[in-house]
C-alpha cells in the first residue's frame, strides 16, 4: 500500500538523483560550461583569493648584474554570501489517500509534481544566470491610480504563468506579496494576477516571491556598475569587463572579433562561449547569408545545439535582452556550493512534512551556492545591436 513513508523513500532514492542531474546539466548550455565545486566555501560564505595582473619578479640583465627584484602575484579576496535556492512541491492529503490502493496513480501524481518542480527550477536557474542578484523580473511600464489585477510591464521575457511574485515601490517597500500570475499577454506586455494591487507607478517593479536581493550573482552583476564580490570597482579596474554599445548599428564579424581580440590582447583571456538574444542570432545568420558564408553547427555537452563562430559555440537564450551578446571565457566561472541539491529534512529525517494548519504535505529541495567569476575583465558584452 502506498503511504507517506513510501513517498519519502521515493523522493530520496529515486527522484533526487534524476532532479540533481537535470538541474546541473540540462538547464541551458551556459550552466553546463560552469564547473561546480565545494572549494572556497567557509561557513555561510564563499571566501576566495584571486590573482590579477602579472608576477613582477621577471627581468633581464648582464652576466654579473643584480637579479630581478622579487615582486609576486597581485591578490584580492572575494567574499560572497552563499545564496539559498529552494524549490517546493505540495500534495494534498486527499490525493494521497485516493491513490493509496493504486500504485500507478500515486506514481503518476508524484511524477507530475516532480516534473512541475523541475520545469520551474530550470526556468528560474536559467533566468538567474543572466540576472544581477537583485531578482527584478521587470519594471511597471504603465501607472494605475486605482486597484487593478492587470499590470503592464517593461518586458515579459522573465515572467511566466504560475509564477508567484511580489511588487515593490521605488523605496524597496513591498506593496503586494505573493500574487500569482494567471495570464501573460506577450504582445501587449500585460500580466494578470490573482490579487488586486491598490495602485502601481512606473517606478514599481516585480520579483519572484521573497527573492529580492537573494538570487545568484549572474552576468547582470558582472557587467553592471555596482561593486562586486565585496570589492570596489573604482579601486580594482580588473573587475570591469569589456562593454560596447553599438547604438543601433548592425552586427558584423569585425565587431565580434574586435571584442575577442581586445580581451585576448589586454587580459590574455580566451573566449570559448558566445551567448546572445534570439534576435541577435537571427541577425548573425542573416549576416552570414548576405556574405555567402556557411552556417556551421556544433553539438555541446547536454545535447544542446549551437552555431559555430570560428570554432566557438554561439547559442541564443530567451533571458537575454534584445540586441545583446555576451562573449565569455567560461573557465573563469565557478559555481561554489556548500552541497549539491538536497531535500530539506526534518528532525526525524523525513523530507515530506505536513504544512502547518493545512491538509497538505510539502517537500523542499535546497541548494546553497553562488556563481563567481575569477576574471571579470576577461569577459565582453555587446549591446544596442540592430536586428531589423
Amino acid at each position: 500500500m502506498v503511504n507517506l513513508e513510501t513517498a519519502d523513500k521515493a523522493l530520496k532514492s529515486v527522484y533526487l538523483g534524476v532532479v540533481t542531474e537535470q538541474l546541473n546539466t540540462a538547464v541551458n548550455p551556459l550552466l553546463t560550461k560552469i564547473e561546480q565545486t565545494s572549494s572556497d566555501v567557509w561557513g555561510k560564505d564563499i571566501i576566495k583569493l584571486v590573482s590579477y595582473g602579472l608576477n613582477g619578479g621577471v627581468g633581464a640583465g648582464d652576466e654579473t648584474g643584480s637579479l630581478p627584484m622579487a615582486a609576486g602575484n597581485n591578490y584580492a579576496q572575494y567574499k560572497v554570501e552563499l545564496k539559498n535556492l529552494y524549490g517546493s512541491i505540495e500534495i494534498s492529503d486527499k490525493a494521497i489517500r485516493a491513490s493509496q490502493s493504486n500504485v500507478g496513480a500515486f506514481v503518476n501524481l508524484l511524477n507530475a509534481e516532480m516534473e512541475g518542480l523541475l520545469k520551474a527550477s530550470k526556468y528560474n536557474l536559467g533566468r538567474m544566470l543572466y540576472g544581477d542578484g537583485n531578482g527584478v523580473l521587470a519594471l511597471v511600464a504603465t501607472a494605475s491610480a486605482t486597484a487593478t489585477t492587470s499590470i503592464t510591464l517593461s518586458s515579459v521575457k522573465k515572467v511566466a504563468i504560475g509564477m508567484v511574485i511580489d511588487i515593490f515601490n521605488k523605496d524597496g517597500e513591498k506593496i503586494l506579496a505573493q500574487a500569482r500570475i494567471i495570464d501573460v499577454d506577450r504582445v501587449a506586455k500585460i500580466i494578470k494576477i490573482d490579487k488586486q494591487v491598490s495602485a502601481v507607478s512606473t517606478t514599481d517593479y516585480i520579483t519572484i516571491q521573497n527573492s529580492k536581493g537573494f538570487e545568484l550573482t549572474g552576468l547582470g552583476a558582472i557587467f553592471g556598475t555596482n561593486d562586486i564580490y565585496g570589492l570596489a570597482r573604482a579601486n580594482n579596474t580588473w573587475l570591469n569587463p569589456y562593454k560596447k554599445d553599438l547604438n543601433n548599428a548592425a552586427l558584423d564579424m569585425g565587431t565580434i572579433q574586435d571584442a575577442i581580440d581586445y580581451i585576448d590582447e589586454t587580459t590574455g583571456s580566451a573566449v570559448n562561449f558566445i551567448t546572445c538574444a534570439y534576435d541577435v542570432k537571427k541577425a548573425y545568420i542573416k549576416n552570414l547569408s548576405a556574405n555567402r558564408l556557411n552556417v556551421d553547427y556544433m553539438t555541446l555537452d547536454g545535447g544542446f545545439k549551437a552555431l559555430s563562430y570560428s570554432g566557438i559555440p554561439l547559442v541564443s537564450d530567451k533571458f537575454i535582452e534584445d540586441g545583446e551578446m555576451y562573449l565569455l571565457n567560461t573557465d573563469d566561472f565557478k559555481m561554489h556550493q556548500l552541497c549539491d541539491w538536497r531535500w530539506l529534512e526534518g528532525d526525524n529525517g523525513n523530507v515530506i512534512k505536513q504544512k502547518l494548519g493545512n491538509p497538505t504535505y510539502t517537500a523542499t529541495l535546497v541548494k546553497y551556492a553562488d556563481i563567481v567569476c575569477d576574471r571579470p575583465c576577461g569577459q565582453a558584452k555587446l549591446s544596442g545591436i540592430k536586428c531589423d
